[in-house]
């Protein structure tokens, strides 16, 4: 089974950055999606970026184009997602995801519901 624990959170100021890693096991890197969500209490979970991990081809939201990137560690086992430019309006609970490889013009969706497996979320905190 697929488990997904995501490390790196924690509290920045306004402009700062955070890395967050998703360790993965047990994902068939061949024929999955991986990506990174963040959701406010009670709102719905907002799909950030994505990707085809066995092409490496990746997929960003309009509100971190630019600002957010995707990378691979050299295992080809950890996805991380660095963060800069931050504002406070991008604090919330980051989840990692991997999902049944679901493409649209060649790219993982950023849709949660083609995502079934979740890591337990961590916090990102942006203050200014």
């Amino acid at each position: 089974q697929v488990q997904l624990v995501e490390s790196g959170g924690g509290s920045v100021q306004a402009g700062g950055s955070l890395r967050l890693s998703c360790a993965a096991s047990g994902v068939d890197y061949k024929r999955e999606c991986l990506a990174w969500f963040r959701q406010i209490p009670g709102k719905e979970r907002e799909g950030l970026a994505s990707m085809v991990w066995h092409t490496g081809r990746t997929s960003y939201s309009d509100s971190v184009e630019g600002r957010f990137t995707l990378s691979r560690d050299n295992t080809k086992n950890t996805l991380s997602l660095q963060m800069n430019s931050l504002k406070p309006e991008d604090t919330a609970m980051y989840y990692c995801a991997a999902g049944v490889l679901r493409l649209v013009a060649g790219t993982c969706t950023l849709s949660s519901t083609s995502y079934n497996s979740w890591g337990q979320g961590i916090q990102a905190t942006v203050s200014s």
